[in-house]
């Protein structure tokens, strides 16, 4: 487990970090928004809302676990960018993109990308003391709070005046759902790192209050799974098994868990992210390395690049709660095999690819854009080295 740690810990400080820090904007602000497949940046792209918010977290993170200057003012980059371009001064909130330049250009707003501004302030805050960036992070919070909600949970999609709209940007697999996994686990995500550093009590109860919808309506119990797409009573609207998400949501669930340290909860959740774990060792682990989805009993069996660095942390976590399940820690170890032989693009100057075929050949997809961050691979690099530290 150590040496794939170190090797782990090697790749985010020789190669994500540098690539990222190459994609400063020392001119406009923030990092460049798009790198495609033949790895050529395009500086006047727009910049996504939610890469940006992506990019703060990691190197407010890579700040908290290397102690590295030069990451902080990586980190100070890209919050300066937030707090001047991405938030809206007039109607509040964060928009879902910016022009190259920093002017608005997708006004639109999105409980998703409101979540994970707070989450990226939260450890910025944590990493610098700056206070300006807990205020926003407060603000946000109202943001979700005040705009966003109905009697049943979180509604996601809104004009910039925070008039619901249609929720084309969440929605997948043939269906336009009003409320999906996604966005709230990522509101989990993001009020467990805020409840982390600031210990407020409603935040506390909002994440009760989530997890008791993750309890009653989004996990399904008999599949072992839970459920993607929904209406806005939750209802489900797609016989989907989503793997990523659902190894995340196993870890940042006990994260969240942990972090809150209610024992009440935590006996009733703990369980079902363990049946998680075991039924995406059974149904998604093949050939070392994580199935994308299946859709009506249909597997898609293209390897993302996200999904595997999830499923790192995931099987990670489920040894750590059962260490008897010493497939967990092989199966995490042997992912990483499968990442650095087929994931990682090992031309100068790129990162890993969006994804693979089922023959580990890599699929034209960017290389950077919007929803492709260090977020879920950085992340899984800080994870490992935490946790492997942890358990010396």
């Amino acid at each position: 487990m150590h040496t794939f740690a170190k090797e782990i810990e090697n790749h985010l400080k020789q190669a994500l970090i540098p690539f990222w820090e190459n994609l400063k904007d020392e001119e406009n602000g923030g990092y460049y928004g798009y790198m495609d497949y033949d790895l050529k940046v395009d500086r006047h792209y727009d910049k996504g809302c939610i890469l940006n918010s992506r990019i703060l977290w990691f190197f407010s993170n890579a700040y908290l676990l290397l102690g590295e200057e030069k990451l902080r003012a990586d980190a100070d980059h890209a919050y300066e960018f937030l707090r001047d371009h991405c938030v809206d001064p007039e109607f509040g909130g964060i928009f879902w993109s910016v022009a190259f330049d920093g002017t608005p250009k997708d006004e639109s707003k999105h409980t998703y990308n409101q979540a994970f501004a707070i989450y990226a302030l939260s450890s910025y805050y944590d990493a610098t003391g700056n206070q300006e960036s807990l205020k926003l992070a407060a603000r946000l919070q109202h943001v979700i709070e005040e705009k966003c909600t109905d009697a049943y949970g979180y509604l996601e999609a809104f004009d910039r005046k925070f008039e619901p709209q249609e929720n084309h940007k969440l929605s997948e697999n043939g269906v336009l759902a009003e409320k999906t996994m996604n966005t709230l686990l990522h509101v989990l995500e993001a009020y467990t790192e805020y409840y982390r550093v600031t210990k407020d009590e409603m935040t506390g109860q909002r994440l009760r209050f989530m997890m008791d919808i993750f309890i009653e309506k989004i996990y399904d119990q008999k599949l072992g799974r839970q459920e993607v797409f929904f209406d806005r009573t939750w209802n489900s609207l797609v016989d989907l098994y989503s793997y990523g998400h659902d190894i995340e949501s196993a870890w940042l669930m006990d994260r969240a868990l942990a972090v809150l340290g209610d024992k009440n909860y935590t006996e009733k959740l703990s369980p079902i992210t363990r049946d998680i774990t075991e039924h995406i060792y059974l149904r998604a682990y093949h050939s070392h390395s994580l199935l994308n989805e299946c859709e009506n009993g249909v597997d898609d069996t293209t390897r993302v690049w996200w999904v595997q660095a999830e499923g790192i942390v995931g099987f990670l976590n489920g040894y750590e709660k059962q260490p008897e399940r010493k497939e967990y820690l092989a199966a995490a170890e042997q992912i990483w095999d499968y990442i650095k032989e087929f994931m990682i693009d090992k031309r100068k100057d790129s990162e890993w690819y969006w994804c693979v075929d089922e023959s580990g050949r890599p699929i034209h997809k960017p290389i950077v854009e919007p929803w492709k961050c260090p977020y879920h691979n950085g992340r899984m690099c800080m994870e490992v080295i935490r946790r492997t530290k942890n358990a010396s």
